[in-house]
C-alpha cells in the first residue's frame, strides 16, 4: 500500500526542488513516485498528508568520531589543534560503560537529527556493538597512525586485526593525517588499497602549522613530536604544502579529505591533477570549536569539488547535527540551501558507496524522509528542526 505525502517544497536532490510536490512511499519507506503538483492532480492521487516545510532525504554524516562522545563539553573551545590533541590524549581514557553510554546517546541524537548514514573514525573496537544495534548505516574508518617509519609493519598489522574484528560491519583502513603517518605506513596502506574498494579518509590541513612542518620542518608540530618522544632525524621537509607532499602517496581509491581549513587554491588544483577520485568533507562547527576559523568554502565550491558534510566528534562539537553544519555554512559563508542539501545527502552517499539506497528521492531508494520545519525562503533558523517522517 502506498502513502502519498506532499510538502511546501520537496528536494529530490538529483532534480530541481518541487513546490507542493508529492512523494509516493511504500510501507518500508521505498520511494515509488516523485510528482509535480500538476501530475499528482492529473492522476487524482490521494494526498494522505501535507506538510508545511521542506521534505529532504536523510542526511549523510561523512566524518564522525563516535568513540569520543564521552568527551562532550570537556575540552574548552578555541584551544587550537595542538592543545586540543593534547587534551584528548590526557582525558580520553574512561570506563567502558561510560564510553558506551555516551556513544549510544550520540547515536540516538544523530538518528533524531535526521542522519541515516555515518562515516566513523575508530581506533578501537568499543563502538562495534553500538553500531550493530544502531538504526543508522555505519562505515568505520580504522585509523593507522604512527610517524616513526620503523613501526609501520606493527601498526598496519594491528589495523588489519581491528578491521577484521569489526566484521560484519563495513570498514576500511585509512591514514589519520599527513603529519601522523610515515612514508612506510603510507606504503602499507597503499598495498591494501590498490586494486580494491578500500575507502580512504584523511584529516587534511586543519592548521597553518601543518603546512609549515612540511614546507620548512619548523613550527608547533616539532613541540608535539617532542612531547610524544619522537626524534625527527629521519624526516626531511619537502618544501611543499602537506597536501602536495602527501597526496601522491595515496592510492587512486575513493578518498575523503576532511576539514581542509587551510587548503589553498594551489593545493586544490594540484589535487585535481593528481587524484581522480577525491571528495572533500567540511566540518564547520568543529573548525570553529577548535581553531575558530573556516575553510575557503567559496573557492572549494567554485572549483567544482565533490563536497560532503561531517560533524566531527562531541569532543569538538556541541551536537551531532548535519542541519547545524548547514546553518553555520549559511550564516558564515552564505552558501545557499539548494547547494548544501546535495553536499548533505547525495554526495555523502556517493562517497560511502551507498547511493543505490540513500542520498536522493529516486524511485527504488529508501533514503529516509526528513521534514524540516520552521524554514522559509530556504533559510535555516534556530527554530528549524528535522523531523523523521520515514
Amino acid at each position: 500500500m502506498l502513502t502519498y505525502i506532499s510538502a511546501s517544497k520537496i528536494f529530490p536532490v538529483q532534480t530541481a526542488a518541487i513546490i507542493n510536490g508529492v512523494l509516493a512511499i511504500d510501507e518500508i519507506g521505498t520511494i515509488r513516485g516523485v510528482y509535480q503538483p500538476e501530475e499528482a492532480k492529473a492522476l487524482n492521487l490521494p494526498i494522505d498528508r501535507h506538510y508545511d516545510g521542506y521534505l529532504v532525504p536523510g542526511f549523510i554524516n561523512t566524518h564522525c568520531h563516535l568513540e569520543l562522545s564521552h568527551l562532550k563539553d570537556k575540552i574548552p573551545t578555541h584551544t587550537g589543534l595542538f592543545r586540543f590533541v593534547e587534551q584528548v590524549m590526557k582525558i580520553r581514557k574512561a570506563d567502558d560503560a561510560e564510553i558506551t553510554a555516551a556513544m549510544e546517546q550520540a547515536d540516538q541524537q544523530m538518528y533524531e537529527q535526521g542522519i541515516v548514514a555515518v562515516g566513523d573514525i575508530s581506533n578501537q573496537l568499543i563502538s562495534k556493538e553500538v553500531k550493530l544495534k544502531s538504526k543508522l548505516y555505519y562505515h568505520t574508518f580504522v585509523e593507522a597512525m604512527g610517524f616513526n617509519p620503523a613501526n609501520a609493519t606493527g601498526i598496519i598489522k594491528m589495523a588489519m586485526e581491528t578491521k577484521a574484528a569489526l566484521a560484519p560491519l563495513s570498514a576500511s583502513i585509512v591514514p589519520h593525517a599527513p603529519y601522523s603517518v610515515s612514508d612506510n605506513l603510507f606504503t602499507e596502506i597503499l598495498k591494501i588499497s590498490e586494486g580494491s574498494a578500500n575507502l580512504l579518509s584523511m584529516h587534511n590541513q586543519e592548521t597553518l602549522a601543518e603546512n609549515e612542518f612540511f614546507q620548512f620542518k619548523s613550527g608547533d608540530f616539532l613541540n608535539l613530536y617532542k612531547i610524544l618522544g619522537l626524534e625527527l632525524d629521519f624526516y626531511q621537509a619537502s618544501g611543499k604544502s602537506s597536501l602536495q607532499s602527501t597526496l601522491p602517496k595515496l592510492a587512486s581509491s575513493k578518498t575523503l579529505l576532511v576539514h581542509n581549513t587551510r587548503t589553498s587554491l594551489e593545493d586544490v588544483k594540484f589535487a585535481k591533477s593528481t587524484h581522480p577520485n577525491l571528495y572533500w568533507c567540511l566540518c564547520p562547527n568543529a573548525n570553529l570549536y577548535i581553531e575558530n576559523t573556516l575553510p575557503d568554502v567559496e573557492m572549494l565550491e567554485q572549483e567544482g569539488l565533490n563536497l560532503t558534510l561531517g560533524t566531527d566528534s562531541l569532543a569538538s562539537n556541541h551536537q551531532l547535527s548535519i542541519l547545524k553544519e548547514m546553518q553555520t555554512l549559511q550564516a558564515e559563508k552564505q552558501v545557499d540551501f539548494d547547494t548544501m542539501i546535495k553536499w548533505a545527502t547525495l554526495n555523502g552517499a556517493s562517497f560511502l558507496g551507498i547511493e543505490d539506497k540513500y542520498g536522493s528521492f529516486t524511485v527504488g531508494k529508501t533514503p529516509g524522509v526528513i521534514l524540516l520545519e520552521a524554514i522559509a525562503d530556504a533559510m535555516i533558523t534556530n527554530d528549524t528542526r528535522p523531523r523523521r517522517i520515514i
